[in-house]
């Protein structure tokens, strides 16, 4: 199994695995949050061979940060990826800038936030509607140059403004929503992300925990449940998910002693198209497990098998 990996053009090496941190102090995202529970959450992926952090001023409108600044303060910062994210701004009720300027001052905050002098991967995290997207990343280019930030991003930006955003060849790497059941960034990004060195990450991996196996094929989920009226936790398409992960992802996982979470952050891990995968986790437990998918490495045949499972689903 993959054991580092190199972000775009920077010289950021970081392991496979990351840790998705948007429950790690994001209550304005999450009900029932406990910051302590949160930083004991961050040390436990650290403890467990995770390297990579991945946060965003949206979490908790910096509370992540600050939790992830705390959570850090007795390791090796050298040994640890830190990526976060910024676009929304305070001062218009939240709706993505990118204007350079405002791009800088959020560097320099999220700098104080996380207590270190600098952050391995900047992500724009939305792009807005006005600022020319190279003259965005220009100003992280700059920021790159002084030393604030080692890798630039971009984070649910359509093909064209990628395009836009890397015309002069600054981006090191996306993050975009990817996992077994929409594959659709394959065919829309991965290409070009390809032809250019840009390295991918994908997040919501495991589908907000569909891909767990958690749930049951004759689960009915109830009006004011988060999932209703969303397609994949509906009719058929449920129906069949749930059955790929019976059918062929647990009969793997019981061969490598894995849960069915693990086998799938594994066939992520294995896929070279992929840079790192961020599953989120709640708990110091759930992190935990997160990083036995570490030790689990998938046959050429398991990979297939995995990826056959979820082409076609019903609509």
């Amino acid at each position: 199994m993959t054991t580092t990996v190199k972000i775009g053009h920077s010289d950021v090496v970081s392991g496979p695995l990351g840790l998705g941190t948007n429950k790690v102090g994001g209550h304005n995202l999450f009900k029932a949050l406990d910051d302590q529970t949160g930083i004991q959450t961050v040390k436990a992926a650290l403890d467990h061979g995770i390297t990579m952090l991945d946060t965003a001023f949206m979490y908790g409108l910096g509370n992540s940060e600050n939790l992830i600044g705390q959570a850090i303060a007795d390791y090796d910062r050298h040994q640890i990826v830190i990526a976060t994210k910024a676009a929304q701004d305070p001062d218009r009720e939240l709706k993505p800038n990118n204007q350079p300027a405002f791009l800088t001052r959020q560097v320099d905050n999220a700098l104080e936030r996380l207590g270190t002098d600098y952050i391995d991967i900047f992500y724009i995290h939305f792009p807005d509607q006005d600022t020319p997207k190279y003259e965005a990343v220009g100003a992280l280019e700059r920021l790159k140059e002084a030393g604030k930030i080692r890798a630039i991003g971009v984070s649910n930006f359509s093909l064209e403004q990628l395009k836009e955003a890397n015309q002069d060849g600054y981006v090191d790497i996306v993050e975009d929503a990817y996992n077994l059941i929409d594959r659709q960034a394959a065919d829309t990004l991965m290409p070009y992300l390809q032809q250019h060195g840009i390295s991918f990450v994908p997040y919501f991996p495991l589908a907000s925990g569909l891909l767990t196996g958690k749930y049951r094929a004759d689960q009915v989920f109830s009006a004011d449940s988060w999932q209703a009226g969303k397609p994949n936790f509906q009719g058929a398409r449920f129906a069949a998910i749930t059955a790929a992960l019976t059918d062929t992802v647990k009969p793997i996982a019981d061969h490598h002693q894995a849960t069915a979470a693990q086998v799938i952050l594994a066939w992520y891990i294995q896929d070279p198209a992929i840079a790192v995968v961020i599953p989120g986790a709640r708990t110091p437990e759930q992190a935990t497990q997160n990083a036995g998918a570490l030790d689990v490495t998938l046959s050429v045949d398991e990979v297939k098998q995995i990826s056959e499972a979820f082409k076609r689903l019903p609509a």
